[in-house]
């Protein structure tokens, strides 16, 4: 008796960067909600708040939160996209830089009075939305994102995603 090759699970994580993580929270509810459903599909490697011991190799899927405002976020996001086979930005932060982004239009006066934080946390000169660092497959904007915008984008990628490694395989999804 054989066995039908069967679709491995995806490998997602979640990072979060500059920003208030509101959007990993609304992600921790939807779980609550689509575990018994998600849990067949999807295999969370990487999420500092749901992990403690979390993995960096690659990823089916990346979720990216929060602004871009530092050297080592923008080495990370790099480390991230690479080992991505697809990144969605969620939030706000991630998606237009705002409002982590605000100091970006201080006058002069606001920018000479941040400046030593600046410096003292080795912050860019300007906070970056993740889309100017890296290619985004996928944006899921709000403050805090609207849960059935992220169901809907998080769902297509992920039955995507299983349909290439089914080809790959050379089954159906």
């Amino acid at each position: 008796m054989t066995t039908e090759p069967q679709i491995r699970k995806l490998k997602v994580a979640w990072f979060s960067f500059s920003c208030c993580e509101d959007n990993v929270i609304v992600f921790s509810e939807l779980l609550n909600d689509h575990w018994l459903e998600w849990k067949k599909l999807i295999e969370i490697t990487n999420a500092r708040v749901l992990r403690t011991k979390n993995v960096m190799e690659d990823f089916d899927i990346a979720f990216i939160e929060g602004a871009i405002a530092s050297p080592k976020h923008v080495e990370k996001l790099t480390e991230v996209r690479k080992l991505a086979n697809k990144l969605v930005a969620v939030g706000a932060c991630a998606c237009t830089g705002m409002p982590s982004a605000q100091r970006n239009y201080f006058n002069v006066e606001q920018k000479a009075n941040i400046q030593p934080l600046v410096d003292k946390f080795g912050s860019l000169p300007k906070v970056l939305k993740v889309s100017e660092v890296v290619k985004v497959d996928a944006e899921v904007p709000g403050c805090p994102m609207d849960p059935s915008d992220f169901v809907t984008k998080a769902t297509a990628l992920i039955l995507a995603r299983r349909a290439e490694l089914a080809k790959e395989i050379g089954i159906s999804a």
